[in-house]
């Protein structure tokens, strides 16, 4: 008997650039992922997606080359294999698929050290009018450190705490700019008036890190403010997602480490009084077969093309360990993180290498060749493989047990992999009532897919910073003028006595119930 459920959300997974989560699967014959610098291989991998009803796509980004492996500053191994590198503008393209689609939604990732928030704003609110309100915003901090030479001027890249503090008052700048500096009726377009200055004002931000007088140069967008998605997983990350995000990207290696993650997540929004308002979506490969001998083929042909040096250049940037210093064949144990990645994601990483593949004994060897030849395949994801009903089986069974809302599914081949999970799988998730059975009538921006409203709840810290109609310049300046009191006040109360801390954070916001934006 089918459960009662909620319909998952499915994204695909993607990166502007070929080998995203399979390095070295560019050289099967039939993917096309080196095709990336086409336009249509976009809009026909859109036209696809939509076809098979998927939620979205979420484009994943990096700023610089994976360079700890046998480094420092060593791009070759990256290079050759193609190991996210090169990496194009993650939405370029992503106008060109909103034109080919109708309700396909698209998530992506901008980092807080690329570019000043003024600038990002615009092209958030640029791309949240030219999709009709489909974009979501991926906030990260960036951790390569071959990002901040090239970025940051020649300086290092800031240390962890620092980078999010700064990633904070980013976000809060963003937000006063999207929604406090134009009236949602600013633009009139009647007796001779295009904008109503009466309807505009400056944000006169004045930070730490930001000083932005405004106002924003682009007009209320259908959203106003995009989904906002956040991956993090370190203490401070799961801070900011608690206090922002709607929709958080969590990894684990099993269903149970999931749901801890998951849970751990959850509380720390109850903080901030968002307990049960965020999404929770994690990273899959599917690799799907007519039979299960035929999708266990498949992927030990896969692995025949994976590039095992480029998956050690990502593992090394991604945990910040140099694993050119081990031995090939001796089991890693006992490691720190050296870069921005973090000792402690790094050692969580080694010590959780419990992805095996068809054949693979529990109590195989986990050595540097062992792990990079696994990592070809889906990353450090877990890898879904079988018959439609296997696969499907696999889902609910995480589902069941972490509680999760959906998955960012990633290729093998491309687009093989998609148009196998739109022809087998995606027909028996609709049979068990996992997924929906087809768009909703009317298009809907990102944020109603995803929570069925058109602005962020009144939990979330950009609520009351909103311009709605009902307020006139002096009647908006004064309450935020209120509502800056009442942090500054509740800052205080926290500094002089810690323990009252996530009261303080939970009441931030003034509520103003008659005058709350739609």
């Amino acid at each position: 008997m089918t459960k009662e459920r909620k319909p998952l959300i499915l994204n695909a997974f993607q990166i502007g650039g070929s080998g995203l989560q399979a390095p070295g699967l560019w050289k099967h014959p039939d993917d096309r992922s080196s095709e990336y610098t086409k336009l249509k291989y976009w809009t026909d991998l859109a036209k696809l997606l939509e076809k098979g009803k998927f939620n979205g796509l979420f484009i994943a980004d990096v700023l610089g080359g994976y360079d700890v492996y046998n480094g420092p500053q060593n791009f070759n191994a990256a290079a050759a294999s193609g190991a996210q590198f090169p990496v194009n503008e993650p939405s370029a393209p992503v106008t060109a698929m909103a034109a080919v689609t109708d309700h396909l939604t698209f998530g992506l990732t901008f980092s807080t050290i690329a570019e000043p928030p003024y600038h990002l704003a615009r092209r958030l609110a640029t791309l949240d009018h030219l999709t009709d309100g489909r974009v979501g915003w991926n906030v990260v901090t960036s951790y390569l450190d071959s990002a901040a030479r090239n970025l940051l001027d020649g300086a290092q890249l800031p240390p962890h705490d620092k980078r999010y503090a700064r990633a904070e008052e980013y976000l809060q700048v963003v937000y006063k700019l999207l929604v406090s500096s134009w009236r949602d009726d600013a633009v009139v377009l009647k007796d001779g008036i295009y904008s109503d200055p009466e309807r505009i004002r400056l944000i006169n931000h004045q930070g730490e890190f930001f000083t932005v007088p405004g106002p924003n140069f682009t007009e209320p967008s259908p959203q106003k403010l995009p989904l906002i998605i956040q991956a993090g997983s370190s203490k401070q990350g799961l801070e900011f997602a608690g206090k922002n995000a709607e929709v958080v990207f969590h990894g684990g290696p099993t269903p149970e480490k999931l749901g801890e993650r998951i849970r751990e997540s959850k509380e720390i929004a109850k903080k901030y009084g968002r307990g049960d308002d965020l999404k929770f979506l994690t990273l899959i490969t599917i690799i799907l077969g007519e039979t299960h001998e035929e999708a266990e083929q498949k992927y030990h042909e896969y692995r025949k093309y994976g590039d095992v040096e480029g998956a050690k250049a990502l593992l090394s940037g991604w945990t910040g360990i140099d694993f050119g210093k081990f031995p090939p064949d001796e089991e890693v144990r006992n490691v720190e993180g050296e870069s921005n990645a973090g000792s402690s994601h790094a050692k969580a990483l080694v010590d959780n290498w419990q992805k095996l593949g068809p054949g693979d004994p529990p109590d195989v060897k986990k050595t540097p060749n062992y792990v990079g030849k696994q990592i070809t395949i889906g990353g450090m994801a877990p890898v879904f493989w079988g018959t439609a009903t296997e696969v499907a089986d696999e889902i609910e069974r995480w589902v069941d047990i972490s509680g999760v809302d959906g998955f960012n599914i990633t290729y093998a081949t491309l687009p093989g992999s998609y148009e196998d999970i739109v022809k087998w799988l995606i027909p028996e998730l609709q049979r068990r009532k996992l997924v929906w059975d087809d768009y909703p009538e009317k298009p809907q921006t990102y944020r109603e897919q995803v929570f069925g409203r058109k602005f962020v709840n009144e939990n979330h810290p950009a609520y009351d910073l909103r311009w709605t109609p009902e307020y006139t310049k002096e009647e908006f300046e004064a309450k935020l003028a209120k509502l800056e009191a009442q942090q500054a006040a509740n800052a205080d109360q926290t500094q002089a006595d810690p323990t009252k801390a996530d009261a303080a954070k939970a009441s931030d916001s003034v509520k103003e119930p008659a005058k709350a934006a739609a």
